[in-house]
Order: C-alpha cells, then structure tokens, then sequence
C-alpha cells in the first residue's frame, strides 16, 4: 500500500514529550495492506521464473560472483537515531531501559566476545541527561536526529578514495528505524529526523562511482519470536512491556499499535510480514547489490527466507545483476550464501568466498568500541586496518569496514586519516589485492590469530615478519606487513624451488618502486633483498613472475 507524503502525514502521529509533528497509521488497514502485499509477492513466483522458494533451486545461484571475489574491500556505516546520545555503543535504544534486575550487571563473559558484552551504564546515563525513559523513550530521539551536515556525496567521495569498491548503509538496525523512504513503517528517515532518503541518497552517490551498493539489515532481532513470549525473555522490552498488549482494551484507539512496529512487540506473524515487506521495498526501491544480513537470521521461520531469497534473485535477473546475500553462524545454507564473521576471520585458505565485518574503532564494545558513533572511540590507525584487510584477502576472504559518523552527519577527522591511509597504499598497490586469488598457503610468520571465526583475538601485532601471499594468472605477490630496513635479507620459506615445481621465478619487482631488487631461489627458500627506500613502511609487495601456475 502506498500512500501520499500529505495523507501519510494526516493520519500518522509520534507519540513524546519533545514537540515535533505527530503522526499515526491506522494500524488495521496497514497490516491488512501488508497481508496482501505478502500474498501478492508470492504469485509472482511464476513458473516461468528461475528461482523458486525451495533450497535446491535456490541452490542454483552462483553464491558468490566473480565481481564480488574481486573487489575484496567494502565500507558500510551504523548511523541512526541511536547516535543522538553518543554514548555506549549502537545497542543504546534497549539498553537505556536498563536490566530487569534493576541493576547494572557485570558481563557475563569478557566483553570483547560478544554477546554478554553489555554493562547496561546507558541506563544511568540516559536518566542522568533525558530523564526517565518512561519520560523519554527511544522514539523521542528521532526529531534530534536532523543530519544536517550529511552530504552523500562527500561520503561517496571518502569510501572511493579508501580504496572500497562496495559500500552503503546500515539499512535497519535493531532499532526498528527505517534509513529510507518507506511506506510499511512510520519510523523513517523520510518522515522523521532528516527528512531524506537517506538510502537512496547514499545509493546513487556510491554507484555514480563505480562502487557495488550494499544494504545490511539487522532487523530480524527486532521482533519477538513466538517461543520468547515469556517473562524468562521480557527482559528485552523493558519499559515497554505496554507495546505488548495488543488485545488490552485500554489500548484500543491508540497509537501503541503503531509503536510496536517500533519496539518489535507486533504478534510474530505480523512481524514476519514486516520483516520481509521492508526487504521488498529496499529490493524495488534500491536494487542492491548485496543484502548483508546480521545475526538472527534463524529465527525467521525457513519458509520466509526462501520467499525472500526468491525474490530477490528473480529481480537481479531481471536487471541483469549479479547479486550477493550474506549471512552469520549457520543461518542460511551455505550453497545460498556467503558467511560473515563478526570481527572476526578465518585462520587458514579456504577454497568458498567469505566476509569478515569489523569496525574501525578498537576496545572494549561497550566504551571505545562502539559501532555507532561516541564520544569515546578509539580509531584504528590505517596501517592496522589495511594488515587486517591484507590478512583476510590472502585467505579467499573480504572485508567490511564499518564506519560511525556523529549524529549531525559528519565522517569525524581520525576516521577519515585511516581511510585514506589505507586508500593511498592501495591505490599503489591494489594490483596484489583486487581481483587476486589465494595461493596454496596464506602466508608465513608468527602466527597472530589466537581463534577462528567469530570474535577473533590477536597475539600481538603483524610485523615485518608476517608476510602474506595472493595470487593473479603467473603472478604471485608477496606482502610485508612492515618495513624489515633498508636492503634487509628476507627468507621466504613458502616459495622455495621445491615448493613451486616447475614453475621457476622468471623475476621479481617491488610494487611503487622503481628499484630493482636482488633475489636467489633456493631449493626451500626464496630469498630477496628490501629495496633501498621503501614505498610505503606499513606494508611491501614483491611481485614475483612466475613461468606459469
């Protein structure tokens, strides 16, 4: 169902203290709309059609297409209303309600793993400067969140100039605020906060530089599944516990209804026909090149995944696109999709494309971490970023960057100085990361990675004697993660004439660098020398021509 800017503005209203227009949807009418918008979406589905909702036809399609194999470095953004208060981290609309316990607990487990990561010291801080949230809920931040310096051009410009060859938004984040211009939800920053399509702006500011277009959603943790419907998982909505009750006669006539859209209160069916409308209009509005999706995907039942995966590859056909679907954990069967690893990778080659996403500041989640913008972010420096990018490409990975701009709209300066780093040494030095392949082993030197997958740490930092390989027809690259000295032997053990066969070194060159090099092959050893000066300290790269692969 769609309706006018002007009739959408009668009949919606926003509840809060802060003064700003109200607006309301008359909540039967839309979900009676969204029923047959379901239905309808459905019957699309011809015969005819190549993908059919089923996992062997879904199958079919090519998980990962060589374009997204090539371009290996993507930047995406957490920007919403939960930057307003700019402290804690982007988990702020839940945890400003504090804990059921009332009190602020400990983590449960260290919190740089992850999922009990949370101290809840929002809540304080939210009471100490708003209020009480009962007097000040999440909805009230919308009308500060203005953007007004947001220019997607100027982004556009920084994500190019880092070296991205994919990158777009956060599109909905836990939050239940659409950063678009929709019609299912209210709650958009079309008719709330900015008053702009923030994903459409972004979209074609990115494509018009060459750049893929990626949207990532995050909202299937925003609904309540039907088997959390007890007080063991209420905990979630604390504070909100009044969006749950839909058949309260108190509520009839008012515009609760409408915020469990919001909160993610709605009955578990109607929030599944949500869930999926809101990808369909990302879907026709924007035709992203990928759909990155976060943790949680398993709670939506098979059946509505394979819909949604259906329709989306039938619509990437029709433009002629080869599209991407990413996923987490074991969500999505792995012959539809690409894993992703939340700050994490993976610790040796793998023959399957795969993601890694990672934010650009460093510390513990919950202080100097945070994937939303705060006033207490630690900002990794470039040549952190491009060992961490350097790392995952040699072994068949990519990698998503995330970004966090201050609520007003602006990439903050120690964010920009990273991207930029990293832009300069790949735009050097890209032919040894764009459109290469992994080698038979990533790399050699003290091994960093204490784990695999999810939530990775690292023993100490990559140096100069951590090199990692990449591949490209006849030519291997070997990367220095750092600067060895002027003209200092390296021993490359992984390249030695038993090791490479028949293929022998026909030569070897330093990218960025008009030095020639000396060089010997050994029967387990490559040995080369460092140039003279070098091109750039955070990382070398020999190219080594090879007399075939």
């Amino acid at each position: 169902m769609k309706l006018s800017y002007a009739r959408r503005s009668a009949l919606m209203k926003i509840p809060g203290h802060v003064a700003t227009e109200r607006f309301v949807v008359g909540l039967h009418a839309v979900y009676g709309c969204v029923t047959v918008m379901i239905a309808v979406l459905a019957s699309t589905l011809l015969a005819g059609e190549t993908y059919k909702p089923e996992w062997k036809s879904l199958a079919r399609h090519k998980q990962a297409p060589e374009w997204f194999r090539d371009a290996k470095f993507g930047i995406y953004f957490h920007w919403g209303p939960y930057a307003v208060p700019s402290f804690g981290n982007e988990h702020y609309p839940r945890t400003m309600y504090g804990h059921v316990s009332g009190k602020t607990p400990k983590p449960k487990r260290p919190i740089k793993q992850g999922i009990g990561f949370q101290t809840y010291r929002e809540h304080e801080f939210h009471i100490e400067k708003y209020g009480l949230p009962k007097n000040f809920e999440y909805h009230d931040f919308f009308p500060l969140f203005t953007a007004k310096k947001f220019n997607a051009e100027e982004w556009a410009d920084i994500f190019f100039l880092a070296g991205a060859k994919f990158a777009g938004p956060v599109a909905m984040h836990h939050d239940g605020f659409a950063m678009w211009n929709s019609t299912a939800t209210p709650w958009n920053s079309k008719l709330l906060g900015p008053k702009k399509d923030i994903v459409g702006e972004i979209a074609y500011a990115i494509r018009k530089r060459g750049m893929k277009f990626i949207t990532t959603f995050h909202h299937a943790k925003v609904g309540r599944a039907a088997e959390e419907d007890t007080e063991k998982h209420r905990w979630h909505y604390l504070g909100r516990e009044k969006y749950l009750e839909r058949e309260s006669p108190k509520n009839v006539g008012r515009d609760d209804v409408e915020l469990q859209k919001l909160y993610g209160t709605l009955p578990w069916t109607e929030f599944l026909d949500l869930w999926r409308v809101l990808l369909s209009e990302a879907i026709d509005q924007y035709q992203p090149d990928i759909i990155w999706f976060d943790s949680w995907l398993d709670r939506i039942p098979a059946r509505t995944q394979k819909e949604f995966l259906a329709e989306y590859f039938n619509a990437a056909e029709r433009w002629g696109k080869d599209v991407v679907v990413t996923y987490k954990q074991e969500d999505l069967p792995s012959d539809v999709g690409v894993v992703d690893f939340e700050k994490g990778r993976l610790d040796t080659v793998t023959e399957y494309a795969w993601l890694t996403d990672d934010t650009i500041s460093a510390g513990s989640w919950t202080t100097t971490g945070s994937w939303s913008y705060t006033d207490e972010l630690d900002i990794k420096p470039a040549k952190e970023l491009l060992h961490t990018l350097i790392d995952i490409v040699s072994k068949n990975g990519n990698l998503l960057l995330n970004i966090s701009p201050t609520p007003e709209g602006v990439i903050p300066d120690a964010q920009r100085e990273s991207l930029l780093g990293m832009g300069t040494w790949l735009r050097a030095n890209g032919e040894a990361i764009y459109g290469t392949r992994p080698f038979t082993t990533y790399g050699e030197g003290p091994k960093r990675l204490t784990s695999s997958g999810h939530f990775v740490e690292m023993s100490g930092e990559y140096t100069s004697e951590n090199i990692r390989f990449t591949t490209k027809g006849r030519t291997i690259f070997a990367i220095q993660l750092g600067w060895p000295g002027s003209q200092k032997r390296i021993a490359i053990k992984s390249l030695g004439r038993k090791q490479l066969g028949t293929r022998g070194i026909k030569s070897i060159s330093v990218l960025d660098s008009p030095e020639e090099i000396s060089w010997s092959l050994e029967e387990d050893v490559l040995n080369v020398t460092s140039p003279l000066v070098a091109p750039n300290e955070m990382a070398i790269c020999y190219r080594i021509e090879t007399a075939g692969l």
